[in-house]
């Protein structure tokens, strides 16, 4: 019970984290926005430990898979807002994120109340690769980090007047759409395989 209370609490400091972490980004200070560069990416990382917590105590529970996915989606759509509101993204990218999230999310749900699991929802063997491996989650995960990362260093170079600027802007805008890229092409496959599920259900 212990490990299972304290996988759920770490997933949960990690609002807590974040509001502080985007109230720095707004401070207007550069040595503050620098120190968010490994804030942010200790953020990320306490998505794992939860995770690490729970499996090595074999307490996996359907209560902590749910408030683990749901804190991801709720950060990382509060992230990508923020760095376009700061003008370091164009809005396109948030639409896109929240319109991919509430369809995605939408479609699994309909699965799961009807006792399917949200990863057990795609069957074919290239759709459940893109959705569900390991290797796809790992390499997304790895690419939003980056992406945070280098748009957080952005942002200070920028404040800072740094003349490197522009070219960490452009690099993290490759790797943000980038890591778009692969949020819309894993959710797809969702999609895909649910149309047969929601005509059958009409």
């Amino acid at each position: 019970f212990r490990s299972f209370l304290l996988a759920n609490l770490i997933t949960l400091l990690r609002f807590p984290l974040l509001f502080v972490y985007v109230a720095l980004l707004y401070s207007g200070n550069a040595t503050a926005q620098y120190w968010c560069v490994p804030f942010i990416l200790g953020i990320i990382i306490l998505d794992s430990v939860d995770g690490v917590i729970a499996r090595a105590r074999n307490e996996v529970s359907l209560l902590g898979s749910v408030l683990d996915i749901a804190t991801d989606r709720t950060l990382e759509i509060i992230l990508w807002v923020v760095f376009a509101h700061l003008r370091l993204l164009p809005v396109v990218i948030p639409i896109i994120v929240i319109t991919r999230g509430t369809t995605v999310d939408a479609v699994r749900a309909v699965g799961m109340s009807q006792g399917k699991a949200a990863f057990e929802q795609v069957q074919h063997p290239i759709s459940r690769f893109i959705v569900a491996s390991r290797f796809m989650r790992s390499s997304y995960g790895v690419a939003k980090a980056v992406a945070f990362a280098l748009l957080t260093l952005d942002l200070g170079m920028q404040t800072a007047g740094h003349p490197w600027q522009s070219n960490v802007h452009l690099a993290a805008v490759v790797v943000s759409w980038f890591a778009i890229s692969m949020t819309v092409i894993r959710g797809l496959p969702v999609l895909i395989e649910a149309y047969p599920m929601l005509r059958n259900g009409e």
